[in-house]
Order: C-alpha cells, then sequence, then structure tokens
C-alpha cells in the first residue's frame, strides 16, 4: 500500500508539472486549479507513503521517476528537443534512484 501511495503521488506531481505549462504564467484558471490541486495531492499522497518508506528512498523515487516523465512529456506533448545532455542527465538520475535503493536493502 504505500508504494501505491507513492505512485499515485508521483502521478499527481506529474499532472500538475505538466499543466504548469498550461497556465500561461497562471493567467488561465482551469490550468492553474490542476496545478494547486495536483500539488496539494501530491505531498499529501507522500507524506503518507513516508509513514512506512524511507524519506531518503520515496523522494529519490518520487522526484526521479517524476523529473524522467516530465522530461519525456515536455518532448511529446509539447515539442521539446532533448540532446543527448538532457538524455545522460535522466539516465544519470534513474541510476541514482537505482543506487539509492540497492543501498537500502543492505
Amino acid at each position: 500500500m504505500p508504494y501505491l501511495l507513492l505512485g499515485l503521488a508521483i502521478v499527481s506531481e506529474i499532472c500538475a508539472t505538466s499543466c504548469l505549462k498550461l497556465t500561461e504564467g497562471y493567467t488561465r484558471l482551469l490550468p492553474t486549479i490542476g496545478v494547486a490541486i495536483g500539488y496539494v495531492l501530491s505531498f499529501v499522497l507522500l507524506g503518507l507513503a513516508l509513514k512506512h518508506i524511507p524519506v531518503s528512498i520515496a523522494y529519490a523515487i518520487w522526484s526521479g521517476v517524476g523529473t524522467a516523465a516530465v522530461a519525456a512529456i515536455g518532448a511529446a506533448a509539447f515539442g521539446e528537443s532533448l540532446g543527448w545532455h538532457q538524455w545522460a542527465g535522466i539516465a544519470l538520475v534513474i541510476v541514482g534512484v537505482v543506487v539509492l535503493n540497492i543501498h537500502s536493502a543492505h
């Protein structure tokens, strides 16, 4: 159950972050409301997950998956280009999350 909460927190954060672009500097009401609700929900769910998952692991997963997903959404939905530097950075984030998780198992 804690990892389900974490997964839902990640999805909520990804949705909120993706909506940021749609707010056009907070001049559009519905996307702005979506951002606010998404971030509040994400932090509530993350806080609940932290009752059972160490903060170092949960936050690494939350931020790492969110970063990679938002970069992919930016490329797919908003036409943002990702060069090899960006792909390398995303790969390093993922490797960092994996290393933190492997270390916590011992």
